[in-house]
């Protein structure tokens, strides 16, 4: 029985479709409640299957039907469908939920007549996703696949309601565009339920019971929305993509929600900020990640300092540096952001507090600009120390221990990454944490402490995805390569940064992209493809220089490709190249002033005379390098000799 077209008299519809007269009635009509009574009595002792379609709209007039029929005729069975439920004892109620992804997009290439491929694959992923896999939707756009192709509906679908608007004739007028499905819907609710949903479609991330609350829709409004299926319920509430875009166009620009949802997030974000550096990290960090949409949605709609302020480290923490540096540009923390999103070198470098001061130091020194680094870590070390900010101080010193590393003072290196590690574990910051076991673990690495470093790697790991910290993952899994490949198990090494380098890359982090290309090279030398280790690593290098010429930066990551360049072209007995190519290196190395990167090109200049007959330079130039390498405490380990070996057999062997 179809209830959609109908404005009442339930029972007289049902009783004229089941074949039940009124014999005895004459105008006047006999009383809806004694026609319900007759047509219970009329179906006592049979058994049937009553179906209700679209009850809607008139729900308490079905509800007390049903009621009586089955109240009166046991053996009824009533199938009511609607955005309502009858609510009746005993009524078991079925939520049809909307298509599945593939079930959505298999629905869609079946109703437009289209052999989806890889290219317009995606494109109907998204039609999908967009329409909430709703069937009625996709059929419609399904409808509009042949003037527009599937991209072309996918790319309008911004104005969806113009798009989807004429294309379903043939169906019932409140199915033949999306608006008048949506209108079908909005006609049956309340003045109260109308405005809780405009005030719901503010928040294009959903909301919280409290956010709710905040914008002046109570705990029964909500449950009165999701009963009628217009709102999903808890823990979050939500409109369909659609139904968010039917209120917003109802929505004055000028309406007082909008204002009250601005408040609440930024509060939460304010709320939030300092529990971003400590033991309440995790949650906060999840607690903000919920409310990305709705975050934005503030700051694109006011600009709000006090916002901004709260975001900036959340920003930071989940890699998100291109929209820290759009929302911070001309301060401290902007110029930090600038150098993570490759942006380069900016101004604002005026630091209200040691924060923004150690939060450039600490970008600076992801940039490679050990030099400017320095000096800004040693003042925001002795600000946070007079204030007594040990979260600023375990930083400072995790940011301490690393230019150490970079300059060759591996003893500095361990102080100060012990001390750090050690604050930020009565801090529970587990960030911190995790900066300062990738120092130390690097530090066990040059040292040849491989099961040290390994542990801490891995340590490190673990925190990282369990923070969902996605760059740091990927930096983790190539350190974890390094640490494999110098235990000699290759594959393995090669599986580490493979993975790392995939996922840099689906962060657009081309920092930790190419820590872990390098990584990748290392291998490939190692495992005899030198053409695979030359186009890894000149790939890298071309990198590094843009860097250098865009920037000014010192060659930090180059000295390394360098050497093993130079390396390749010994080993296919290019003296010439490899000499260039070591001479470069040693230039940086010497630029940025690391004994072990001095070293290294010693070395590889050792091979270069060694090969063109010059073994006492040969053997001078191992032996500076071997007392250089001594000087730090950091010998080669037995792992790492392969081409110092490899040298001096050359050397034993000649004349």
């Amino acid at each position: 029985m179809e209830l959609a077209g109908a404005t009442g008299q339930v029972a007289e519809l049902v009783a004229a479709a089941l074949g039940v007269r009124d014999e005895t009635s004459s105008p006047p009509q006999v009383p809806v409640s004694g026609l319900a009574d007759r047509l219970a009595a009329a179906l006592r002792g049979q058994r049937l299957l009553l179906i209700l379609d679209n009850c809607e709209h008139l729900v308490e007039e079905a509800a007390a039907l049903v009621e009586l029929l089955l109240r009166t005729a046991p053996a009824v069975r009533v199938l009511a469908t609607g955005q309502e439920s009858l609510a009746l004892p005993g009524e078991m109620l079925f939520v049809v939920p909307p298509l599945d992804q593939a079930s959505a997009v298999a629905m869609f290439a079946d109703r437009s007549g289209t052999s989806l491929d890889a290219e317009s694959t995606p494109w109907a992923e998204a039609i999908c996703r967009r329409l909430d896999g709703l069937p009625l939707a996709l059929e419609l756009a399904a409808a509009r696949v042949r003037a527009l192709g599937v991209r072309g509906v996918a790319e309008r679908l911004d104005d969806r309601f113009r798009l989807l608007g004429g294309a379903g004739r043939g169906r019932p007028a409140r199915q033949q565009t999306l608006r008048a499905v949506i209108d079908w819907s909005w006609e049956q609710l309340t003045e109260p339920q109308r405005a809780a949903m405009l005030a719901l479609a503010v928040h294009p991330g959903g909301c919280t019971l409290e956010a709710a609350e905040a914008v002046g829709v109570d705990l029964d409004l909500l449950d009165q929305l999701v009963n009628r299926s217009m709102v999903t319920g808890a823990p979050r509430y939500r409109l369909l993509e659609s139904v968010a875009a039917y209120c917003l166009e109802r929505l004055d620009q000028d309406d007082p929600v909008v204002g009250l949802r601005d408040a609440y997030y930024t509060e939460l974000a304010v709320r939030a900020a300092p529990h971003l550096y400590g033991s309440a990290q995790r949650r906060w960090l999840s607690r903000l990640d919920e409310e990305a949409l709705n975050l934005r949605a503030v700051l694109d709609s006011v600009e709000s300092p006090r916002l901004v302020e709260a975001l900036t480290w959340y920003w930071y923490l989940r890699g998100r540096y291109q929209e820290g540096y759009r929302h911070t540009r001309g301060t401290a923390w902007g110029s930090g952001f600038a150098l993570l999103a490759g942006a380069g070198r900016t101004g604002g470098t005026e630091f209200p507090d040691a924060r923004s001061r150690w939060f450039l130091a600490h970008a600076c020194m992801n940039f490679g600009d050990v030099s400017t680094a320095a000096g800004l870590l040693e003042e925001a070390l002795a600000q946070f120390r007079a204030l007594d900010d040990r979260w600023g101080e375990a930083a400072a010193l995790a940011g301490r221990a690393k230019q150490a590393m970079f300059q060759g003072d591996f003893d500095l290196a361990a102080r100060s990454g012990a001390e750090s590690m050690a604050i930020f574990g009565e801090l529970g910051d587990r960030w911190g944490r995790l900066q300062a076991s990738d120092i130390l673990g690097y530090l066990a690495e040059v040292t040849g402490d491989y099961a040290r470093a390994g542990r801490l790697h891995r340590e490190g790991l673990r925190i990282a995805e369990d923070l969902r910290l996605w760059t740091d993952v990927s930096y983790r899994l190539s350190s974890l390569g390094r640490i494999a490949l110098l235990t000699g198990e290759l594959e393995r090494s090669a599986e580490f940064h493979e993975r790392g380098m995939r996922l840099a890359g689906e962060q657009a982090n081309r920092f930790a992209e190419e820590f872990a290309r390098v990584g990748l090279g290392l291998v490939a030398r190692r495992s005899g493809d030198l053409d695979r280790a030359e186009e890894l690593l000149l790939e890298s290098l071309a990198w590094n220089r843009r860097l250098r010429t865009e920037f000014g930066v010192p060659f930090y990551g180059v000295t390394l490709i360098l050497a093993e360049l130079g390396f390749i072209a010994s080993g296919r007995g290019e003296a010439a190249a490899a000499r260039a190519l070591h001479l470069e290196g040693l230039a940086a190395a010497r630029e940025v002033g690391d004994p072990r990167s001095v070293a290294l090109a010693q070395e590889g200049l050792a091979e270069v005379a060694a090969l063109e007959g010059s073994f006492e330079e040969a053997a001078r130039l191992l032996a500076e390098a071997a007392a250089l390498r001594e000087s730090v405490g950091a010998p080669l380990p037995p792992s790492e000799r392969g081409d110092v070996d490899r040298v001096l057999r050359m050397i034993a062997s000649g004349p």
